[in-house]
């Protein structure tokens, strides 16, 4: 699938809508009794970045990036405002936010993930797309350096070390991420309702999996 590694503009995307949506399939059985199957592992988010009121120019540059992306045919990344951090939205990055890894001795690269309700029922979301120059990371509670002991991949979500973590160190790390995603429609709708503002009522953008 084409991706584009550049980043709907962010402040377009403030002040839309939209989250998470799972597929619960549910058969109820003649006593009443429900039997729940959830066919997807991982959620799938789903945005609404209509405009509102806004400046000519932003109207032109939602149009702009809209026919850069061909439409609905090349994916991009996406900040949800509400869920874009290792911590919770009003905290400080820190290298001890998330663990992703405990070391062998063997394995060099580990996959960022932000995992929720760590002392419930967990959910471990992958993270792919972690925002450049936000990631830090530490082995049992050391900050690790970027470029000397591990390498990061900002396309794919991955940081690989240099030399193997030793048996029972726990990698953790920090970071911003952005969502992958698409625009889910091939037509925007402009509507110009003065010389200074335009209204665009709907912008439908859809998380893709890679």
């Amino acid at each position: 699938m084409g991706f584009h590694e550049v980043r709907f503009p962010a402040n377009l995307s403030f002040g839309s809508t939209g989250g998470p949506e799972r597929r619960t399939e549910i058969v109820t059985l003649a006593n009443g009794f429900e039997e729940r199957n959830a066919p997807w592992a991982q959620s799938r988010r789903r945005y609404d970045a209509g405009l509102g009121l806004r400046s000519l120019d932003d109207v032109a540059a939602l149009l702009e990036f809209f026919e850069a992306r061909r439409g609905q045919l090349y994916g991009f990344r996406w900040k949800d405002w509400a869920d874009f951090k290792s911590c919770r939205p009003s905290g400080k990055v820190s290298p001890l936010d998330q663990v992703i890894g405990t070391g062998d001795a063997v394995r060099t690269v580990f996959p960022l993930a932000k995992t929720y309700d760590p002392a419930g029922n967990a959910f471990v979301r992958p993270v792919l797309k972690p925002v450049a120059g936000t990631v830090v990371v530490a082995l049992s509670g050391d900050p690790a350096r970027e470029g000397v002991d591990y390498v990061l991949d900002v396309a794919e979500g991955t940081v690989s070390f240099a030399l193997p973590p030793d048996v029972g160190v726990v990698v953790t790390a920090g970071f911003e991420f952005d969502v992958p995603v698409r625009f889910d429609t091939d037509r925007i709708a402009v509507s110009v309702a003065s010389f200074r503002a335009g209204e665009v009522p709907s912008v439908p953008v859809v998380e893709v999996r890679l």
